[in-house]
């Protein structure tokens, strides 16, 4: 059972919800990043997604793609990130996932991603503009390496498409809570519910939702439905508060 997979089950058992929070490597540098790994792992979240920059991050809103720019403006290459996920791994057991665009995890190389990834302690992979009908050649990688490969659900996703990403995911499956780019929203969308009972009529997996989450109302009422809630702009937005602290510049 893989590191994501044993959390939700003993959240399961405690009848708790994950909380999955989300970070951008590099911002604004890869100590303050080690820093705010250490403190989202102490604060209590569940899992983290932590992503990689890009150049183009079409699925983002301003906050992240703020985000991205200040770490670019920094040396930057995978091998930075999974050597900083290999190092926070001694001090903290919470899984962590590298979340971010088919452009770099290619690039890299899918098989040696997949090695390094797991030899570096990465628990699983969020591609965002990877659909499953493509995503074959990283899967065989991924759980050849016993890593979690999860996959974007949407308002607008057919019955079709559910079940082929039920069919191909592992660790969880993430519910995209609108149609649009993220961002911290004042209200969230209708039909979440409804919409995250058709995926668990497909699957046994959990089923986190983000995009758009920033307000502790916001969660509590998507708890009795989900299994986990996904916040990340709220928290970069923190992050970008901060950036004239010591440890954030």
């Amino acid at each position: 059972m893989s590191r994501i997979s044993e959390t939700f089950k003993k959240l399961a058992e405690k009848k708790e919800k994950a909380l999955i929070t989300y970070i951008t490597a590099g911002d604004p540098d890869m100590q303050a990043t080690e820093s705010l790994l250490y403190c989202l792992a102490s604060s209590g979240a569940d899992i983290i997604e932590l992503g990689v920059p890009f150049s183009d991050p079409m699925a983002d809103g301003i906050t992240i793609q703020h985000a991205f720019e200040r770490a670019l403006k920094n040396p930057f290459s995978m091998e930075a990130i999974l050597k900083l996920v290999k190092k926070v791994r001694t001090r903290i057991a919470t899984p962590i996932v590298l979340f971010g665009y088919y452009n770099p995890f290619y690039q890299y190389g899918l098989q040696k991603l997949c090695t390094d990834a797991r030899q570096a302690g990465v628990d699983g992979l969020l591609v965002v503009d990877l659909p499953p009908e493509e995503a074959m050649n990283l899967k065989t990688e991924a759980d050849s390496q016993q890593l979690d490969l999860i996959f974007l659900l949407a308002p607008t996703s057919t019955e079709e498409r559910i079940k082929r990403v039920a069919q191909m995911a592992s660790g969880f499956i993430y519910y995209v809570s609108v149609t649009g780019v993220t961002g911290a929203r004042e209200s969230l969308a209708e039909m979440i519910d409804k919409n995250v009972a058709r995926i668990k009529n497909a699957t046994m997996l959990p089923v986190g939702v983000g995009f758009g989450i920033s307000k502790p109302e916001h969660i509590r009422s998507m708890l009795p439905f989900v299994d986990a809630v996904i916040v990340g702009s709220a928290i970069i937005k923190i992050v970008e508060e901060h950036l004239d602290k010591p440890g954030l510049n």
